[in-house]
């Protein structure tokens, strides 16, 4: 029986849990099963975590696609099979002569609109199979380059770390980027550039679209108090903002097309506005063309 009610729960995920864990332990705080993610963390990262419950897992598809932040270590002297720590070690060289400005002007180059090679062992699926299951199985897989937007890469420091095969450089960054960009890739091309190899060794996401971790929950806050981010509150954090009357909230909740908003936000598929009835119940996801704005998800029907 559900003893939760619809809405969004942000998540600190804790290292070494996989997303699906996570879920897992949701679902029975939430006592559902209809709980879903919206974008996994490998187990390595830790961080925010967004999870949607009972009608909230329709919010999940419009938030998928929202930029991301980040923070992460970058070690720099060494390549991995896996382009994380978790993976076992192709190559090393020695990085003590790599200087903080050479980081930075090669981390140029990865800003901005990039096309991207992401991980072989990434979730992306080639012939209906994870990329992943099948570098395991044996296979080489190589993964066509994708465009993506890293917003901004900053470097915050770095510090010359000693090693078996001479000094590996750790650098910390901080990733502002589109979805679908790989910061473990990030960290790969990032040593290709500077003649080192690189990996990524720890990494935290910060936010994802509207959900930061000032709202986010740690699995043990949970544990002792669950609660959900409302669909309201949830929908009014990540969109922007459409106001109705009591006409066009019937209409939308018959389905129905409505006028384009005269002076407000223009939604698209991509990015829709949410929109909010008199009363402050949210109605629907909308996306405007030809001087109409559609529903493209209805969540309170007339």
């Amino acid at each position: 029986m559900t003893t939760a009610p619809s809405g969004l729960v942000v998540v600190d995920k804790p290292a070494g849990w996989t997303s699906h864990d996570v879920v897992a332990r949701v679902r029975r705080l939430a006592g559902t099963r209809k709980v879903g993610h919206a974008g996994t963390l490998d187990p390595m990262a830790t961080g925010v975590l967004v999870l949607g419950v009972e009608r909230a897992t329709r919010l999940l598809t419009y938030v998928v696609g929202a930029d991301k932040d980040y923070e992460a270590t970058v070690r720099l002297g060494a390549t991995t099979t896996t382009d994380d720590a978790e993976g076992e070690t192709l190559s090393t060289a020695d990085a003590s002569g790599v200087t903080q400005a050479q980081v930075r002007a090669a981390v140029v180059p990865l800003t901005g609109p990039i096309q991207q090679v992401p991980s072989a062992v990434s979730a992306i699926k080639v012939d209906g199979k994870r990329s992943y299951a099948r570098v395991r199985a044996g296979e080489d897989v190589v993964l066509p380059a994708r465009p993506v937007v890293v917003h901004a890469f900053d470097v915050r420091g770095a510090r010359q770390v000693p090693t078996a095969d001479g000094t590996a450089l750790d650098v910390d960054v901080a990733v502002t980027c589109s979805s679908g960009t790989y910061v473990r890739a990030l960290a790969r091309d990032l040593g290709a550039a500077l003649g080192v190899g690189g990996h990524l060794t720890a990494l935290r996401r910060t936010r994802v679209g509207g959900y930061g971790l000032a709202v986010a929950r740690t699995l043990e806050q949970l544990e002792e108090s669950f609660t959900v981010l409302s669909l309201e509150d949830a929908a009014r954090a990540a969109f922007a903002v459409r106001e109705l009357d009591d006409a066009e909230a019937v209409a939308l909740g018959h389905g129905k097309r409505i006028a384009s908003a005269v002076d407000g936000p223009v939604g698209t598929p991509e990015a829709p506005v949410a929109a909010f009835a008199p009363d402050g119940g949210l109605v629907a996801l909308l996306a405007d063309a030809d001087g109409a704005a559609r529903p493209l998800l209805v969540l309170r029907p007339a």
